[in-house]
């Protein structure tokens, strides 16, 4: 399965274990890499810079040929720890950092001053080709099977519009469960996929065995979008909890939106309950299940060791 990202990240097969807010850890991507393929976790999981410090030794002490790692960043106002995760990463050193929501001019340039390879996360050709411009080593092609928030153009479109368009590898994000849906991307142009969901279910996995029980137990019709958790729309399990307080934004907030001034402290309150819900359901028991995941749960039968999971997805 060699193809222009197993070249880029030197791994044996052409596969992201994506990032995974409140999902991703070391343990996971340390098993990651043992299987042949990539691991990146979001800078965000890590409270504080030292934490951060910390995880990316014991990333670079447990690397194995064949194997990579890497890390998330958002690069848009709302991160206000972006510039100082950006610097850390750059000190310690990781093989490749994912950009997400926003420019990633500044990471781009920085991160290549010290050799870091850096892949923007893009959901139309427009933003693609900006990337490309900017010096970005590749496009990952978000769509609209992508667990979280998701694009709106399916695998093919997306991927085949972006892989024709573009000199830089295209990796394609979302609607992976098994090795078939590898095939299918690399027969749309993609160079690599991308997948998140399906190591939910992970003995690895750095939350609630309830949660990956939801992954095994729910498939891709249980998939749903709501506005409840960011402001922006966002998949999750259709669970009863879910149901009960709906997907839609609130009558209240629908108004408040409306209004140029108060829209931005809106959608700050919206994320920040959001944000605590999610936390609270990935990481304790409770009823309040708002668990995220993509339609690609769909092949997830029984939780299972990651090197399992990356057997299933190569063989």
């Amino acid at each position: 399965m060699e193809t222009k990202l197993t070249q880029l990240l030197n791994i044996k097969y052409p596969i992201i274990q994506a990032p995974m807010f409140l999902v991703s850890n070391t343990a996971m991507v340390i098993e990651a890499m043992k299987g042949g393929i990539a691991g990146c976790i979001p800078a965000l999981n890590y409270r504080t810079l030292d934490e951060l410090r910390v995880a990316i030794k014991e990333l670079k002490a447990a690397k194995v040929e064949g194997g990579s790692f890497g890390f998330n960043l958002i690069v848009n106002k709302s991160n206000i720890k972006y510039k100082e995760q950006l610097r850390v990463l750059c000190e310690e050193g990781c093989d490749f950092i994912i950009t997400s929501l926003g420019s990633p001019e500044e990471t781009i340039n920085k991160a290549h001053a010290v050799g870091i390879k850096v892949f923007c996360d893009v959901t139309d050709l427009r933003f693609a080709k900006k990337v490309e411009s900017l010096g970005a080593d590749a496009a990952i092609a978000v769509n609209n099977e992508a667990g979280g928030h998701r694009g709106n153009l399916s695998p093919e479109e997306l991927t085949s519009q972006l892989s024709k368009a573009l000199s830089i590898p295209v990796i394609s994000a979302g609607g992976v469960g098994c090795k078939a849906d590898i095939d299918k991307m690399l027969s749309y142009g993609a160079e690599g996929v991308s997948v998140g969901s399906p190591f939910i279910a992970s003995v690895e996995a750095g939350v609630t065995q309830e949660y990956k029980q939801a992954c095994v137990d729910y498939g891709a019709e249980d998939i749903i979008m709501t506005q409840r958790i960011s402001g922006t729309p966002c998949t999750v399990i259709n669970t009863p909890y879910v149901q009960k307080i709906g997907t839609k934004e609130t009558w209240l907030e629908s108004v408040l939106n409306k209004h140029k001034k108060l829209k931005k402290w809106v959608k700050m309150i919206r994320f920040s309950i959001g944000m605590n819900a999610t936390t609270k359901a990935a990481t304790q028991a409770t009823y309040k299940t708002v668990w995220v995941a993509g339609p690609s749960i769909e092949h997830t039968k029984e939780i299972l060791p990651i090197k399992e999971i990356v057997a299933k997805l190569t063989t």
